[in-house]
């Protein structure tokens, strides 16, 4: 067992001003049904470095249920069609919305898409009209989580440690 900071983050009003725009060229930004094979894959390819398991400890009816889900999104960015990054959202048929996953492939960090992806997917959920969407991001997150999402408009809520099995 490892004791990890859990950061807990809010968002209650949509995000203001003009959308970013794209920070290169080729980029396609959807609301995507992937089957669990394509799921995976990018879930694999995003989150390996940052330790995500979750959907991966999935037995694969549940995740073929959650996939299919009227409850779940998933926005995924691609760049001439290749899978790059995901953000994944749970409950968008509530009031309460939970973003669950968000991130970029390693080779494709470091070049403003990561804010880009965050605010057209935060945009597109909050015409769903939630009243917040929240997230939580501990210590093996990326290391400009918080500061991505408090560009976005998150706020801290709570933060506590848990004991996680490595």
């Amino acid at each position: 067992m490892v004791q990890l900071l859990v950061t807990y983050m809010e968002m209650r009003t949509r995000p203001t001003g003009e959308p970013l725009p794209s920070p290169v060229e080729n980029a396609a930004f959807a609301l995507e049904r992937l089957e669990a094979e394509q799921f995976l894959s990018l879930y694999r390819a995003v989150g390996e470095t940052l330790r995500w398991d979750q959907r991966l400890r999935m037995p694969a009816e549940a995740l073929d249920a959650f996939l299919r889900s009227p409850s779940t999104a998933i926005y995924v960015l691609r760049i001439d069609g290749r899978a790059v990054g995901l953000c994944e959202f749970d409950r968008v048929d509530t009031a309460d919305i939970e973003l669950t996953h968000f991130g970029l492939i390693p080779d494709m960090q470091g070049r403003r898409l990561g804010p880009y992806l965050l605010d057209a997917a935060l945009r597109a959920v909050w015409d769903r009209a939630p009243q917040r969407i929240w997230l939580h991001t501990d210590d093996w997150d990326h290391a400009k989580a918080q500061d991505t999402y408090r560009r976005a408009g998150f706020d801290i809520f709570d933060q506590k440690l848990e004991d996680i099995s490595e």
